[in-house]
């Protein structure tokens, strides 16, 4: 079972640090993808990040602003966010790719085969 959780109200320029914690299996085995849904739209990729914090790849929108993150001993994913934008505000979402996924597929959703409940995300003066 995924959880996601740090969502909140924050300001334009603000951060926040959002956690994917993970029950009942080991987050390094697994790649771990971050998606976002703004209201009236689609979910779309936001940062993946392969088994053992291998690599990582961002969506351009959030390149250089978001970092993603795995803690072994938390169990938990991360990802902090930086420079935010009211374009940012969105539903966030992780979720696990089964082993074995091919990093070239990590960013479509359906590579993922379990997600977490959702996050949200408001950026807002």
């Amino acid at each position: 079972q995924l959880q996601a959780s740090g969502g909140g109200l924050v300001q334009p320029g603000g951060s926040l640090r959002l956690s994917c914690a993970a029950s009942g299996r080991t987050l390094s085995s697994y790649a771990v993808g971050w998606f976002r849904q703004a209201p009236g739209k689609e979910r779309d990729f936001v940062a993946f990040i392969r088994r053992s914090g291998s690599s990582t790849s961002y969506d351009e929108s959030v390149k250089g602003r978001f970092t993603i993150s795995l803690d072994s001993a938390k169990n938990t994913v991360y990802l902090q966010m930086n420079s935010l934008k009211p374009e940012d505000t969105a539903v966030y979402y992780c979720a696990t790719a089964p082993p074995g996924s091919i990093s070239s597929t990590l960013w479509r959703q359906n590579s993922y085969s379990d997600w977490g409940q959702g996050t949200l995300v408001t950026v807002s003066s």
